[in-house]
């Protein structure tokens, strides 16, 4: 009798892999966020049977934004699908992308939203002596859009350095998040998925001809990079850039790793009114992860900060001097006495 497909046993690998990575093992609790799609179908079962030899519990979880009539009963046919699978529960859950949550564009509202429900969903299973975490099927394709939209807004490293394959769930720093398929490609997951006949369902969204638009009139920003720029730059340099843009994620993670450890060993000694010279002794790399970090366990709001702030802030240390000041969301920082403060909105400066 043959073995599974290369595919298949590939996809297993790597979910093996990344809970290994993870330090997840028996009586552990898995909560896979399941779309319909293939990535996410691949996960599913791939998930399912490292489980069944592992002894973790899994959970999955099908998410419907309510932006289509139709995506009530899809959640519902995808959730009843994980249930004969094996996954127990087997939930779905409604979320609201209001007008408000929305602001950032329907992708950007659609994913807190998703985010959210994931997270409530892993507090649920949280108990004393078990891990939790929520697995998501990005692959080395996503990774590779990630890396070009970072590009595109002139980010720094922390965000061209993509994904994480075991990281905090976004905008949810307490619940732990493992993406085993980042190496994979998305091609090579529907392989697996087609030597199992098993089905998966295409996200309308994410096709060229959507309906759903940026602001701006233009394709949705993902699906813009998916369709338009990366098959330019395949044809442009050949068909290894996205493994390529995943390596470089992956290298740029190491890089950030050792800033950030260095940052954080400045930040201990510097204590809470750093000395401006001080500082100014710092490279710039090292400099500005130090101000974050001082901004944000000053209060200030994580996902307003950006890289604006930082900026300036910087100029404070760097510059002439003369008790100027910068607001940040939610507090303000200032020179005193020859140091920087952090403090509420009414600091004097």
């Amino acid at each position: 009798m043959s073995g599974p497909h290369k595919a298949v046993a590939a996809a297993r690998n790597a979910v093996k892999d990344a809970l290994d990575r993870a330090g997840l093992g028996p009586g552990d609790r898995l909560v896979v966020a399941v779309s319909g799609g293939s990535d996410s179908m691949a996960l599913a079962h791939a998930a399912l049977f490292v489980a069944r030899h592992a002894g973790l519990l899994v959970a999955t979880v099908t998410v419907d934004h309510g932006l289509r009539s139709e995506s009530a009963d899809e959640a519902e046919h995808v959730r009843a699908l994980m249930e004969v699978a094996g996954a127990d529960p087997a939930v779905a859950v409604h979320v609201d992308v209001s007008a408000p949550t929305i602001s950032a564009g329907p992708e950007g509202g659609a994913r807190s939203a998703r985010y959210a429900a994931l997270a409530d969903t892993a507090r649920q299973f949280t108990r004393d002596g078990a891990k939790v975490a929520v697995l998501l099927g990005h692959t080395a394709d996503d990774q590779a859009e990630t890396v070009l939209l970072g590009l595109g807004r002139g980010s720094g490293a922390r965000s061209i350095s993509g994904m994480r394959a075991v990281g905090p769930l976004p905008e949810f720093s307490d619940v732990m998040a493992v993406r085993p398929f980042l190496n994979m490609r998305r091609e090579e997951l529907r392989a697996a998925l087609r030597s199992t006949s098993t089905p998966w369902v295409e996200d309308p969204t994410n096709a060229p001809d959507s309906e759903w638009r940026a602001a701006d009139g233009a394709l949705l920003r993902r699906a813009a990079i998916r369709h338009e720029a990366l098959p330019a730059l395949e044809r442009a340099v050949g068909s290894g850039v996205v493994q390529a843009l995943a390596r470089t994620a992956h290298l740029l993670q190491a890089d950030d790793d050792a800033l950030e450890a260095w940052a954080g060993r400045e930040r201990e000694v510097l204590g809470e009114r750093p000395s401006i010279a001080k500082l100014r002794e710092l490279p710039v790399a090292v400099r500005t992860r130090v101000i974050r970090h001082l901004a944000l366990d000053a209060g200030a709001r994580s996902g307003e900060l950006t890289g604006w702030h930082i900026d300036h802030i910087d100029e404070l240390i760097t510059g002439p001097g003369g008790g100027r000041g910068v607001d940040l969301p939610g507090i303000r920082v200032a020179q005193q006495s020859g140091c920087i403060v952090f403090g509420s909105v009414g600091l004097n400066h």
